[in-house]
């Protein structure tokens, strides 16, 4: 955990000297976002499989890998099903809250870099899709539900690994709009690792719902006040 915090930090400030001399109110560019998901999702899967190597464990051994991988994903697509209705609404509740409170709504970042690249540059969208189905689920879901829940679980404390895991994991998402879905869904991802013992499950739920929505934005396209739940 500490490594990925200081990725993350070194990221951030990597990102941030990249923008330098450009518009701050400017979307991210497909480089920036790029880099920003090296630095964290790439960094926990580099840590975690350092951390799984020093454990003198196999990834099956470790994250369940061969548990029924068929029923784990079958299940992810089920769960992905009946969540996202509920992910929308929460969503639309809070964008209405956050109006009501006065309280200033941005756009997601993912959409921002989606309008930024544009639909002509295949290179910059095709890393962008990358990035979004297969790097974040997979660097956040061995992160949030392969060690971190089930190391403070194993602890002693299965209420804080589900709620720490899962407020952390929306938390850092940095958006308020979609903290409350986000929250959900981790909760969700924590219940499918439960009911399979398979880190496939949560991992098939969460590249799909990024895609789900990948997918929403290029058909509908999606306004600026209510961009699609993502990563």
């Amino acid at each position: 955990m500490t490594g990925v915090l200081v990725c993350l930090l070194v990221g951030t400030l990597v990102t941030l000297l990249s923008a330098r001399g450009g518009d701050s109110k400017s979307p991210p560019s497909i480089n920036q976002v790029v880099v920003s998901a090296l630095f964290l999702q790439g960094a926990a899967i580099v840590l975690v499989w350092r951390f799984v190597r020093e454990h003198a464990i196999t990834w099956s051994e470790g994250f369940g890998l061969r548990n029924a991988p068929a029923r784990a994903v079958l299940l992810a697509a089920f769960a992905i099903t009946v969540f996202l209705p509920m992910g929308w609404l929460l969503q639309h509740f809070s964008f209405s809250l956050l109006n009501y409170l006065d309280v200033e709504v941005t756009t997601q970042q993912a959409v921002q870099v989606l309008h930024n690249v544009g639909q002509g540059n295949a290179l910059g969208l095709a890393a962008f899709a990358l990035v979004t189905v297969v790097i974040a689920p997979l660097g956040e879901e061995l992160l949030f539900r392969g060690v971190l829940y089930p190391t403070i679980k194993r602890a002693g404390f299965p209420k804080l690994a589900l709620w720490g895991s899962s407020i952390l994991f929306a938390a850092i998402h940095l958006n308020l709009m979609i903290f409350l879905p986000l929250l959900l869904l981790a909760l969700i991802l924590v219940w499918l690792y439960e009911q399979t013992d398979n880190l496939i499950a949560p991992l098939a739920a969460h590249a799909l719902f990024n895609a789900i929505n990948l997918v929403q934005f290029f058909i509908n396209g999606a306004p600026a006040a209510t961009p699609p739940v993502q990563q």
